[in-house]
């Protein structure tokens, strides 16, 4: 139901556009997020949005370089991402949140809150 693209290989510095595209549903009522797994370490939220787009959050290591954002009428969420660095490297998924708030970045956040996942993209940054 939900469908990741858009990763690839580049190099640091570069930039990638990452996609979510939903289907068989409407999500246009849940928090959507970007989550990351790295090789060999857990899942880490990596940004959030709002059902309507206005709120999002940002993990500290990505803030003013990734941009989410989101748009109801193409049920597709997206992940801009500016300036990467070789430690960015790892499977992007996209989660739906029916919870009304944007439960992350935060010490309590788990990737068990979320109702639906993609299947992840691969995202791998060369130095």
């Amino acid at each position: 139901q939900l469908q990741a693209s858009g990763g690839g290989l580049v190099q640091t510095g570069g930039s990638l556009r990452l996609s979510c595209v939903a289907s068989g549903r409407t999500f246009s009522s849940y928090v959507m997020a970007w989550i990351r797994q790295a090789p060999g370490k857990e899942r880490d939220f990596v940004a959030g949005i709002s059902w309507s787009g206005r709120s999002t959050s940002y993990a500290d290591s990505v803030k003013g370089r990734f941009t989410i954002s989101r748009d109801n009428a193409k049920n597709t969420v997206y992940l801009q991402m500016n300036s990467l660095k070789p430690e960015d490297t790892a499977v992007y998924y996209c989660a739906a949140d029916r919870d009304a708030v944007i439960r992350g970045p935060s010490p309590n956040w788990s990737p068990s809150i979320y109702d639906y996942w993609g299947q992840g993209t691969l995202v791998t940054v060369s130095s």
